[in-house]
């Protein structure tokens, strides 16, 4: 019998990755597990997310829910208070948790990107955008972001100002580049969410979409030399971090470090 009843949610989670690297984790951690994906259309929500809620111990949450799901939780705990995003939930509790900064900001540190007294473009300010560009600010950087969504992005920044709202992107030298869009996955597979003359302008580009490993995004700054970073190491670190939180034991970056490694040599 499994210690622990899990499972991904989002609109169309048939091609994560979750499954794979919680079973991993919890398996190291001395755990078995139940995971499952579940994927959610928006019109079905509302009626959806209660039964499924119900059902589970614990909870991933994906595009485009990290926003919706919070009105069901009893309490929102850490890093989720300050990016009024949630994508870990233990059900159990009904406490609302975001793990999305740590992992984002492992990755890229373990990746050789410092943020630091760095510019930085972030595309995308939905939950993974907005918990990415909070992070971004206190760890130095200075950030300026877009997305389609402008009336996202003024409550954002109305939320948060400390940094830079656009209503159109430039061509114009970005230290770093961040895709927190889904443009590039799914029915998008080999677009980009920026063209290529304004990756030839920036020094590295990051993309939080892990499949396809190289994204379009990806392949247009890899051609012309830049750095590049998929999202799979932030992925992995954002449910090491979940995982620690679900068992209630203290979580390391050491050892977060050595399981990414073990699990990318499976």
């Amino acid at each position: 019998m499994a210690d622990l009843k899990m499972a991904v949610i989002g609109k169309d989670v048939s091609g994560s990755l979750s499954p794979v690297m919680h079973k991993f984790i919890m398996g190291k951690l001395g755990f078995n597990v139940e995971y499952d994906k579940v994927s959610i259309d928006p019109e079905n929500f509302e009626k959806e997310f209660p039964k499924v809620y119900a059902e589970y111990d614990t909870l991933n949450v994906t595009i485009p829910y990290k926003l919706d799901v919070i009105p069901y939780m009893s309490e929102l705990k850490e890093d989720a208070v300050v990016m009024k995003s949630v994508n870990t939930i233990d059900c159990r509790t009904k406490f609302g948790y975001n793990t999305d900064g740590v992992g984002f900001m492992l990755m890229i540190e373990n990746a050789g990107v410092t943020a630091n007294g760095k510019t930085v473009l972030v595309l995308g300010t939905g939950g993974v955008g907005r918990t990415v560009i909070k992070k971004l600010v206190t760890s130095g950087a200075t950030v300026s972001a877009f997305d389609l969504n402008q009336d996202g992005l003024k409550e954002l920044h109305e939320d948060f100002p400390k940094f830079t709202p656009l209503t159109t992107i430039e061509n114009k030298h970005y230290d770093i580049i961040i895709n927190c869009t889904g443009v590039g996955m799914h029915k998008s597979v080999g677009k980009s969410p920026v063209s290529e003359d304004l990756l030839k302008l920036c020094d590295a580009a990051v993309d939080l979409i892990y499949v396809p490993a190289e994204s379009e995004f990806l392949r247009l700054a890899r051609i012309n030399g830049k750095k590049t970073v998929n999202g799979e190491a932030m992925l992995f670190y954002q449910a090491y971090y979940a995982d620690c939180l679900f068992l209630g034991r203290k979580s390391s970056n050491d050892e977060a470090k050595v399981l990414f490694e073990e699990y990318r040599n499976l």
